[in-house]
C-alpha cells in the first residue's frame, strides 16, 4: 500500500523509519536506540534467536557489543557481558555460578553493598558465606569447605588499600575445584588484569575509571567464552542490560581512559609521597610507599601503578574533619569515585550505621581516616588544597 493511501495519523507511525542504510564510513558508530529490528519471516526469526542478529535491545545491542570488546581487549578476556551497573555485574555474575548449598569465600574487605548481596540474598537461598582476611593466604585456605564453589576478592581493599596476592588466591581455589572472582574496579586493567594472574572471571563497576566523568552507570564481566556464555543466558531474565546511549557513552569514554588513569595513578602516588611528610598526618596508606605492609607484593603484580585510591590517617576529631571538608576549595566529597577529578569520602561515615564504633575501629576505619580518589588536575594544585586545608588538624 502508498503512503498516499494511509490516513495521516497512520502515515506519521511510519514516515522517515525508513533511512538510507548503511551511512557510510561515520567517524564514530551510530547509537543504536531502537529496541527491536524488523524480522523478515519464521526463518529469519529462528537465526535471530540463536543469537545472530540484533533483534531486541534487551538481548543484544551493537553499542553494549562495542563496549564489551573494548573491554575484553583491555582485560585481554575471551568475552565480555554489560551490564547496567556495577552491582548488576556483580549479582547477575554470582547468581549464574552459584547454586543452592555451595560456599563462597569472600574477603572482608569488598564493597559493603556486596557483602549486603552476600548476607541479605545469596543466604535465602542456602549459600554458605565465609568471610576472610585475603591478605594471609593461610586463613583463606583454612576457610575453604567441600562445597567451596568461589572466592571472591578485589585486587586492592577498600578503605586501608591492602593489596591481595591474587596469584596465590587463584591457585589455592583452582586446587580446591574453585572459580576465582575478582572485582578489579580499584585496580583497573592499567594496574593489573587478573585474568593473567589466575582469576576466572573480572568484574568492574564501569561508573568509575571506565566511564570516568561521573555521568555514566554501567558494570561489566569478563573471563572466557564458556563462563560469559552460561552468565549471558542467565542474563537476559535478570535483565540488567545498559541503554543503548550509555553504552555509546561509555565507549566514548574508554577512549580516554589510558591518559586519564595513568595521570590519576601519578597524581595518587606523588600525593601520598607528600602526605606523609605533612606534619598533621599521621600515616598513609598506599602500595608504593615503602613502608606498606604489601609493598613488595605490589610492585610484583603491579609494576606500572598502584591505582588511584589511597587513604591517610589525621587527628581523631569528627570535628576537625568536617572543618578540614569545608576549608577545601577543589577536592569535594563524593559517594563515589574514579572521576577525573579528586574527591574524598570518609569511611567511618560511610559505614556507622552498619556498625557499631568498635567495629568501625576494629576495621581501620578511625574518626581521623580519608581517602582519596586522586583526579587529573595538576599536581600543584591538588596538593595546596589539601596542605592548606590540613592545617585545622594539630601536628603529629
Amino acid at each position: 500500500m502508498e503512503s498516499n493511501d494511509l490516513q495521516r495519523r497512520t502515515n506519521i507511525l511510519y514516515t522517515g523509519s525508513e533511512l538510507k542504510l548503511p551511512v557510510e564510513r561515520p567517524e564514530t558508530p551510530p547509537i543504536y536506540h531502537s529496541t527491536a529490528n524488523i524480522i523478515c519471516d519464521m526463518d529469519d526469526y529462528d537465526f535471530a534467536s540463536k543469537g545472530g542478529k540484533y533483534y531486541y535491545c534487551r538481548t543484544a545491542n551493537p553499542n553494549r557489543d562495542g563496549v564489551a570488546e573494548a573491554v575484553s581487549f583491555l582485560e585481554k578476556g575471551e568475552a565480555s557481558l554489560v551490564c547496567a551497573s556495577g552491582m548488576a555485574a556483580i549479582s547477575t555474575a554470582l547468581l549464574s555460578v552459584i547454586e543452592t548449598g555451595d560456599h563462597i569465600v569472600a574477603s572482608r574487605s569488598i564493597y559493603g553493598e556486596t557483602i549486603e548481596l552476600f548476607d541479605n540474598i545469596l543466604k535465602k537461598f542456602n549459600i554458605e558465606i565465609t568471610y576472610s582476611d585475603f591478605t594471609n593466604i593461610e586463613e583463606v585456605r583454612a576457610a575453604l569447605k567441600p562445597n567451596t564453589k568461589l572466592l571472591y576478592t578485589e585486587i586492592i581493599a577498600n578503605p586501608l588499600i591492602e593489596v591481595v596476592d591474587i596469584e596465590a588466591v587463584s591457585e589455592l581455589a583452582h586446587s580446591a575445584g574453585a572459580l576465582v572472582l575478582v572485582d578489579s574496579t580499584f585496580t583497573t586493567p592499567f594496574a593489573i588484569r587478573p585474568l593473567e594472574h589466575g582469576a576466572d572471571i573480572v568484574i568492574h563497576s564501569l561508573t568509575k575509571y571506565f566511564g570516568g566523568h561521573s555521568d555514566i552507570t554501567a558494570g561489566s564481566i569478563t573471563g572466557s567464552e564458556v563462563l560469559i556464555k552460561r552468565i549471558y543466558s542467565d542474563s537476559l531474565l535478570l535483565g540488567g542490560c545498559l541503554d543503548p546511549n550509555s553504552a555509546w557513552l561509555m565507549l566514548r569514554s574508554i577512549r580516554t581512559m589510558e591518559m586519564r588513569v595513568t595521570r590519576q595513578f601519578e597524581n595518587a602516588k606523588r600525593l601520598a609521597e607528600a602526605l606523609q611528610a605533612d606534619p598533621h598526618v599521621r600515616y598513609v596508606n598506599y602500595p608504593s610507599l615503602p613502608e606498606h605492609p604489601q609493598h613488595a607484593l605490589a610492585a610484583r603484580l603491579m609494576p606500572d601503578g598502584c591505582g588511584a585510591m589511597l587513604s591517610f590517617r589525621v587527628e581523631d576529631d569528627r570535628n576537625k574533619v568536617n572543618a578540614f571538608m569545608h576549608k577545601l576549595n577543589l577536592v569535594k566529597y563524593l559517594g563515589t569515585l574514579g572521576g577525573y577529578r579528586t574527591s574524598i569520602a570518609h569511611p567511618a561515615t560511610a559505614f556507622r550505621n552498619d556498625f557499631t564504633p568498635e567495629k568501625l575501629k576494629e576495621m581501620g576505619m578511625e574518626e581521623g581516616l580519608v581517602r582519596i580518589s586522586a583526579g587529573t588536575e595538576a599536581f600543584e594544585d591538588i596538593l595546596a588544597d589539601f596542605q592548606q586545608a590540613l592545617t585545622v588538624f594539630k601536628t603529629v
